[in-house]
């Protein structure tokens, strides 16, 4: 039997309900291009084999959405694609994650990506098999470089309970951020499997104000983890206070080199006024080995930045941020903030090390007129640590994005 296409399955299945059944896989369709170009600038502080790794490339991010056919159960089509461009490398300042090369070779032109997903409707309950991009607490695909990560595999959403939802899935391969191949999916602190489940969900109540999640996840024969999150608002007078706990709980699941054991919390206190927002953040990732998560994906801690994640074993690390938004000072579309972490505790060379970064990111969107929709964001941070080379970085990125339908 030939192979068939989570894309061809999808069209059929549309066209099998008849024209008017499948009034709303169109009707209710939605599709846009992103273009994106990105500079990215990281400059190692001390002296080494590579001095710095700087490149600049355009992206192109296709993504198109259909509606659901009519009928007790509607299906449908979700659709990404991506192309990557090389604007300019170097063999000696190679290895950004913007493109599919490493330091020593700058690798070829372009990269493309593509994938689709099969999705079907019944009341509040959605599956989708195929190409996804979770984001999830104990699964969140990233897309800080060029194109976005994403995955293969099923999930299935539940919402039929009012403030109750339900997520469920199983991932098999990913599509890593510099990359046009599929491959198994890899934890940060060594292994790698083709089987990531997970089971979790989330419970809003106090008239929402309150919500807590309880959360599954097992990268087969690496990994098993617990997640309990408790997230909390309160407005105060003209202020908005709030609060992020969440507690993770980690163990090997395997026959692998390390054995895994970990417990991480992490703690974020929030409070906001007019155009301020101030932030403090306490993580603590105690246990033998470093806190684990899926390669490349933006774990749910309140210390993973731009560069660093201080999860070490043992680490722990404290966050103050600060956040204005210019658009109750005059300025839609400019917003900005500044942070600074410092982490210690940690093991190095027998030793106790400690590391600390200070993040700037500023960003812009412009709101009318013939570029409107054209946002520039300025991302720059500095990173000083005992467990690894000093670095300055400077990440311009400039992105359109407009709708196709």
């Amino acid at each position: 039997m030939k192979h068939v296409t989570p894309l061809a399955l999808a069209v059929a299945a549309a066209l099998a309900c008849g024209h008017t059944q499948a009034a709303g896989f169109a009707d209710d369709a939605s599709a846009s291009l992103q273009l994106r170009n990105f500079y990215f600038n990281r400059d190692f502080r001390d002296p080494g084999a590579q001095s710095k790794a700087e490149e600049w490339a355009q992206g192109f991010i296709f993504k198109a959405e259909s509606g659901y056919t009519e009928g007790f159960i509607g299906f449908g089509v979700d659709v990404y694609a991506g192309l990557g461009v090389k604007l300019d490398s170097d063999d000696q300042r190679a290895g950004s994650g913007l493109l599919p090369n490493s330091f020593g070779d700058e690798g070829k032109d372009s990269y493309s990506e593509a994938t689709a997903a099969v999705k079907a409707r019944m009341s509040n309950t959605v599956l989708k098999v195929g190409g996804l991009m979770p984001k999830l607490p104990v699964v969140s695909s990233g897309d800080s470089r060029l194109l976005p990560q994403s995955f293969t595999g099923a999930s299935l959403s539940v919402s039929e309970i009012e403030n109750l939802d339900i997520q469920a899935g199983q991932l098999r391969e990913v599509n890593y951020r510099n990359s046009s191949n599929r491959e198994d999916i890899r934890s940060t602190v060594g292994g790698a499997s083709d089987r990531f489940n997970f089971l979790g969900g989330t419970y809003a109540f106090n008239s929402k104000n309150t919500t807590v999640g309880l959360w599954r996840a097992e990268l087969q024969d690496v990994y098993g983890q617990n997640l309990i999150n408790l997230i909390h608002s309160q407005p105060v007078g003209d202020w908005k206070l709030g609060a992020n706990l969440a507690w993770f709980d980690t163990s090997d699941d395997g026959n692998q080199p390390l054995d895994i054991d970990n417990e991480l919390t992490s703690i974020t206190l929030s409070a906001a006024t007019g155009a301020h927002t101030f932030r403090v953040g306490y993580q603590h990732s105690d246990g033998d080995t470093a806190f684990p998560y899926l390669a490349e994906t933006d774990p749910y801690v309140v210390n993973y930045v731009q560069i660093l994640d201080f999860t070490r074993a043992n680490e722990k690390s404290w966050q103050a941020r600060y956040d204005i938004n210019f658009a109750s000072l005059g300025i839609p579309g400019l917003s900005a903030f500044t942070r600074y972490v410092s982490g210690d505790n940690f093991d190095v060379g027998g030793s106790e090390g400690s590391e600390w970064e200070r993040d700037i990111d500023v960003s812009y969107t412009v709101q009318t007129g013939t570029f409107k929709n054209l946002a520039v964001r300025w991302r720059n941070a500095m990173v000083r640590s005992d467990a690894t080379r000093d670095i300055d970085e400077n990440r311009l990125i400039l992105s359109y994005s407009f709708a196709l339908k």
